[in-house]
């Protein structure tokens, strides 16, 4: 048997009707395919692991608001509820979400993670824990905050220190009383940090400085500039796209802000033992609490097919993968800076919508052995 074939589930295996595409995913990337895939008369399910829409967005911390302001924050075809320059929390967001699919009567299957994937004859089969899926196509919409990120120097502190990463921070009441050391330098380690400074003393370890971006500038909002000077559609590609994906950037925070609040600056974390923390410097402080905004890894070990990443991440070109039927929806810098943000995904939907309906006009995809025999046949042309 060959390795190809070794890919393949029996039909026999899978149950249910065959859908033109299945969406992995219901939050913003997956409801606004599935928008453009209703345009395009697919039939199509949604698959979403939470107990309802926008649960991911519900379990962040109480505070937490979108740094796009309400007019940059609509999916395709409803407008985002709220005055122009103002910035949504993060239950807003999840309420548009629900409501979005109910809008559209969008097809959402919850409690329903997707624990494989895998090729058949026909396209794909998709299982959780409870039923078995088949489609032609699949877009995987699980979007980049998957698996909370913890650097291992986090196992070496005693167990009397709290510890928790930053998807699992809700507010200062819920944390035990004392200073916090809060690490990471990003828009979460920002915003967390001066939200807690307010109470307590906040030490933030930042391991490298991203640019700092002002959220208002000359009476405008940061994303009114950067979507007319045309820097939102910049395309990864690009030598300016190159550029601007290798360094992430905060929004809105201030350093001069953040001390002002009595927040101490700390270099990156080195190492950790018992209550010590070390830094980059030689310093070191004694944590009584630790947040973790150390961002998150992907996860695509459900995926099983070769060939979709290397060295965690996936390979495509602007979503579409090397596997025929396979796409990717709402990856960082996917294809521009707003291939993950709410309101700028949907250029990436229109066009995977687009390949996917042309796919379904040929008339299905080539069975695996078939794919094979041409990407051979393309290779020894190029040889």
């Amino acid at each position: 048997m060959t390795a190809r074939q070794e890919e393949l589930v029996s039909v026999s295996e899978t149950s249910g009707e065959l859908m033109d595409v299945i969406v992995i995913g219901g939050g913003q990337a997956g409801l606004a395919m599935a928008w453009h895939l209703a345009r395009h008369h697919l039939r199509f399910l949604i698959l979403d692991a939470g107990r309802e829409l926008g649960d991911t967005w519900r379990s962040r911390w109480d505070s937490l608001t979108l740094f796009t302001p309400a007019q940059y924050d609509a999916l395709p075809g409803m407008p985002f509820p709220g005055p122009p320059d103002t910035y949504p929390g993060k239950d807003a967001v999840a309420s548009y979400l629900r409501a979005y699919a109910a809008v559209f009567s969008l097809p959402v299957r919850l409690n329903a993670r997707v624990t494989g994937l895998s090729r058949t004859a026909e396209g794909f089969v998709v299982r959780t824990a409870d039923d078995v899926f088949r489609a032609r196509q699949v877009v995987v919409a699980t979007g980049p905050f998957q698996v909370p990120f913890v650097p291992s120097a986090a196992q070496r502190l005693d167990g009397p220190v709290t510890q928790l990463h930053s998807a699992g921070y809700r507010n200062p009441r819920a944390l035990p009383p004392g200073p916090v050391l809060v690490v990471g330098g990003g828009n979460s380690g920002f915003q967390i940090a001066g939200e807690l400074a307010a109470t307590r003393q906040v030490d933030l370890s930042i391991a490298t400085r991203a640019p700092v971006l002002p959220q208002r500038l000359a009476g405008r909002d940061l994303f009114w500039w950067l979507t007319r000077l045309g820097l939102m559609r910049v395309a990864a590609g690009s030598r300016l796209g190159r550029r601007m994906s290798s360094r992430e950037f905060i929004v809105g925070g201030s350093r001069r802000r953040l001390r002002a609040a009595g927040v101490r600056f700390r270099p990156g974390v080195t190492a950790a033992q018992g209550r010590t923390v070390r830094f980059a410097d030689g310093t070191s402080l004694d944590a009584e609490v630790v947040i973790w905004a150390t961002g998150y890894r992907s996860d695509y070990s459900w995926i099983h097919l070769p060939g979709v990443a290397r060295d965690g991440r996936i390979i495509h070109r602007r979503g579409v993968s090397d596997i025929p039927g396979l796409y990717f929806a709402g990856l960082s810098w996917q294809h521009t800076r707003g291939s993950a943000l709410l309101g700028f995904v949907r250029e990436d939907a229109a066009y995977l919508a687009g390949r996917i309906a042309a796919q379904h006009q040929i008339g299905g995809l080539p069975s695996p052995d078939i794919q094979a025999e041409r990407e051979a046949r393309g290779a020894s042309s190029r040889s």
